[in-house]
Parts: structure tokens; sequence; C-alpha cells
């Protein structure tokens, strides 16, 4: 009889995670179709277009490669400003948000509803009103690129502070530690790995966010490539469309290496 019901059980369960899975198929079907993934006509007509693109990008030109150090040097420092800004920004906003570090569970909710806003503006829009206000160079750059991944990186430091282990913030309250001290002690430790696990791959994405930041004026090699698109060199486009790829790929090993130190 029970094996009767967990197999009744089982069933039902798979035809609701089937009714999900068909769900979100549609759903993404749906959207494709929306943004006109599905017409073919348009895909044809911008055959020859996309052809002669190529053609003008292919062989890429490097003559200019002295001139993209430094703005590649920009580039890398803006990332990594950006995710020490955004840490020094999260960590305190985090621990006041998780339900349970928050000296309120008002102050908790009005935290988050603050991430939710920080992240909901895109980077790039936040570079241009950061050059407007502070003007050209990789500052506005640095300040977007915290302000948008506080948003991000407090959610996910808030999450997991949320699910540390209980038993060992009940022992120290126990002692008589306070506040700070159970913080201190008792959740940092837990959570710290996770914590950097998060800030390596936030400065990963930070090093691609700059590239695009300077194209609206946020300085770094984004300048450069606008540049070059402005003045038609797709052949020097795809040269620096190269470079940063190779940034990218030094970046994420680095990356990789850090995490598994910290492990």
């Amino acid at each position: 009889m029970k094996y009767a019901e967990q197999l009744s059980v089982d069933r039902k369960r798979g035809q609701q995670q089937l009714l999900l899975t068909a769900a979100v198929v549609l759903v993404c079907v749906v959207a494709l179709g929306i943004t006109g993934f599905f017409d073919a006509q348009r895909f044809i007509e911008g055959a020859p277009a996309m052809q002669q693109l190529a053609s003008e990008m292919i062989p890429p030109n490097f003559e200019r490669w002295q001139h993209w150090i430094t703005p590649l040097r920009d580039t890398l420092a803006m990332s990594i400003a950006g995710t020490a800004l955004t840490l020094v920004l999260s960590l305190p906003l985090a621990l006041l948000a998780a339900p349970n570090t928050t000296p309120s569970p008002v102050l908790g909710g009005a935290i988050r509803v603050v991430f939710a806003a920080f992240r909901s503006v895109p980077e790039i829009i936040l570079g241009i009103i950061f050059v407007a206000a502070v003007g050209f160079g990789a500052l506005p750059g640095v300040l977007a690129l915290a302000l948008h991944s506080t948003g991000m990186v407090g959610k996910f430091y808030a999450e997991a502070i949320e699910h540390v282990d209980p038993k060992p913030m009940e022992a120290a309250a126990a002692a008589g530690a306070n506040r700070f001290q159970i913080i201190m002690f008792s959740v940092l430790p837990q959570v710290l790995p996770q914590l950097a696990d998060i800030t390596i791959y936030r400065w990963e994405y930070h090093f691609r966010a700059s590239a695009v930041l300077g194209i609206v004026g946020a300085g770094g090699i984004g300048f450069e490539l606008m540049a070059a698109l402005r003045l038609i060199k797709y052949d020097e486009v795809s040269a620096i469309l190269l470079s940063i790829l190779a940034c990218v790929i030094v970046v994420d090993s680095i990356g990789t290496a850090l995490r598994r130190r910290l492990k």
C-alpha cells in the first residue's frame, strides 16, 4: 500500500515537473517569436551585410597595439577598484539585510529594496550619469560598477549569511557575546569562503563590463573600441576585440586559481 502511494506521489511530481518544463519552453518560444527570431527573411536579407562586415574585420589590424596597453591597464584597474568598492558597500549592507543579523526586520526589508533598486539600473546607464556628474575617465566607470554590483553582490551576500548554521550564533549569544562579536566570530567565519567566491566571480564580470563602459566615456579599452567603430575601421575593431578576449581569458584564469586556493 505504501509503495503504491509513493508511486502515485512520484508520478504526480513527475507530471508537475513535466508541465513546468513545458511551460518554460513555451514561454521561451513565445519570447523568441516576439523578438523576430523565427523571421527567416530578415536573416536572408542580412546575410550579405554580415558577410561584408566579416570581410572588413578579417584579418585583424594590430598596428596600433601599443596605443591599447594603457587603456587595457585602465580597464583592469577599473574592474579591481569597482570590485573593492562593491565589497566595502555590500558586506555591511548584507549584514543589515539578512534576517538573522539585521537589528530590525523593517530595516532588513528596506535594504533589500535598495539592493533591488541598485541592480535594476544597468551599468551603462549609471556610467552615463556618472560621466555627466564627474567627467570622463575611469572614475565614473568605477562608481557605476560598484553601485550596480552592490545590488547584486549584496543580495548574494545576504542570502549566504541567512543560511549559516545558527548553532554557533546561539552558543556565542549564550556566552554573553554582543551582536558585533557574534557576527565577527560566529557568522563571518562560516561564510567567508562563499563571499570570496562571489567576489571573485564579480571581478571577472567587472572586467568585461568595464570594457563596455568605456564606450560611454568611462575610459579604458572601450573608448578605443568606440573610436574605431566611429571611424569604420572594422579590422581594428576585431583586433581590439581579440585583445579584450585575451585579457578576459587571463582574468578568468586568475579568478579560477584564486578560487582553488580559497577552497
